[in-house]
């Protein structure tokens, strides 16, 4: 496959999928494109109109029509003589919500957690409240509150046999060193039974798979009998009244992760977002384990041939830019006789150009866009615009010094908590 031509964006979503963007391949391949340019295609948080909100890098999304889908969709695009470069998002995931199983298993586990070192948390925060535990700042209004406005619930899955807490869409997954004295505080013979395999439970990495014995025998518990002995245990933890309310408190207390007013995330935050967007937490793609987690399906639908290139999402967020596209680029030409095509989403100042040590192809054109909007403004309006703004604000300062105040204004108003950790 030659690189491309002229690339068509197509965005991709629940309401736009790949059957349908196979009904228009005649028109694409009449507008002379060479390459379909592909919002990202892994599974994203429900609903996700976009894509960059990742969730699960393993499968090709299923509101798109999952793997055999872009598999048909891209053996017709294909058989016209074009291909496809596919947007992956390498720097974050989605996270909140109650599907990134990674991140779930981090408020589940800890520091101990099999995908602890996925993520960039700081698990020595000089907060004493929350070292160890992961923020997560997704209430509306402060803790308190919305403890006692039962807007915080201890629930049950039977399907995984899992305690936890839900706010609004937010789970957060109970630590099974906890499931003992849930299961007795019921004080049922049935259940005190089932909390033997729990009691005196770790959170390291055997004490884990212990964990999982015991939910295997309370999943099949509550396949016989059902679920309303473990209803006892949920009513007895229901924030409606001043005594259940403190028990919840203090079992939440215990747990790996803190649940605070969205507002704190400003000043407190313990993991690195995209910038000031919490529901997107940092990925530690620099690892080579979390790497070659996060490329997996990628690299297989590049061997494959279903894809012919990719576009990286936001390069400048990832610790070592350069070393990761060697890695990328060295990893794809290995699966394939032809050399890779990988464009990156790199802004560059007036001046700057794309560093040549980076083995890309170039930016995806921000710069060139630049240029092309300049040719829709006449330079001659620029003095009365100044002019007029000046008369209106009584400020006639150079754009650049707006420009360096607004820096200053989102380091200190938004990020602080990102600038402490610099």
């Amino acid at each position: 496959m030659t690189h491309p031509r002229a690339t068509l964006r197509l965005q991709l979503h629940h309401g736009f999928t790949f059957v349908d963007a196979l009904a228009q391949l005649d028109y694409f391949a009449a507008l002379g494109v060479s390459h379909l340019y592909l919002s990202p295609v892994t599974t994203a948080q429900p609903g996700s109109m976009h894509g960059y909100d990742t969730v699960d890098y393993g499968t090709v999304s299923a509101e798109l029509g999952g793997e055999g889908a872009l598999r048909r969709f891209a053996a017709k695009v294909h058989e016209r003589g074009m291909g496809i470069i596919a947007d992956f998002v390498p720097n974050h995931m989605g996270v909140g919500g109650g599907h990134n199983a990674w991140w779930l298993d981090i408020l589940e586990w800890g520091r101990h957690s099999a995908y602890a070192r996925h993520f960039d948390v700081d698990w020595h925060s000089p907060d004493p409240a929350l070292r160890g535990k992961v923020l997560m700042p997704f209430l509306g209004a402060q803790y308190g509150e919305e403890l006692a406005a039962a807007r915080i619930e201890l629930k049950f899955d039977p399907a995984a046999a899992r305690f936890y807490v839900q706010y609004g869409p937010h789970v957060c997954p109970i630590c099974p060193t906890d499931y003992a004295t849930l299961l007795q505080s019921a004080n049922r013979a049935d259940l005190n039974t089932l909390a033997g395999p729990f009691q005196g439970l770790t959170t390291q990495p055997d004490d884990q798979a212990r964990a999982s014995a015991g939910r295997d025998a309370l999943r099949a518990f509550v396949e016989r009998v059902g679920t309303d002995p473990i209803d006892f245990v949920l009513e007895s933890y229901a924030s409606g009244d001043p005594v259940p309310r403190e028990r919840l408190h203090r079992l939440l207390e215990r747990q790996h992760f803190r649940l605070a007013w969205w507002r704190t995330a400003t000043d407190e935050i313990n993991w690195r977002r995209f910038f000031d967007i919490t529901a997107l937490a940092g990925v530690r793609v620099e690892r080579h384990d979390v790497f070659e987690a996060v490329h997996k399906l990628v690299f297989r639908l590049y061997a494959d041939g279903v894809i012919d290139g990719l576009r990286i999402d936001h390069i400048d967020g990832l610790a070592d830019p350069r070393e990761y596209c060697e890695r990328l680029r060295q990893r794809l030409a290995a699966l394939r006789a032809t050399p890779p095509f990988i464009v990156v989403e790199k802004i560059l100042a007036q001046g700057e150009t794309l560093r040549d040590d980076w083995s890309v192809q170039g930016t995806t054109g921000y710069d060139f866009m630049n240029d092309v909007g300049a040719l829709l403004h006449d330079p001659a309006g620029a003095a009365p615009l100044a002019e007029a703004w000046a008369a209106i604000s009584g400020d006639d300062r150079p754009f650049a010094a707006y420009a360096l105040d607004a820096r200053r204004e989102m380091l200190a108003a938004y990020l602080p908590a990102e600038l402490d950790h610099v």
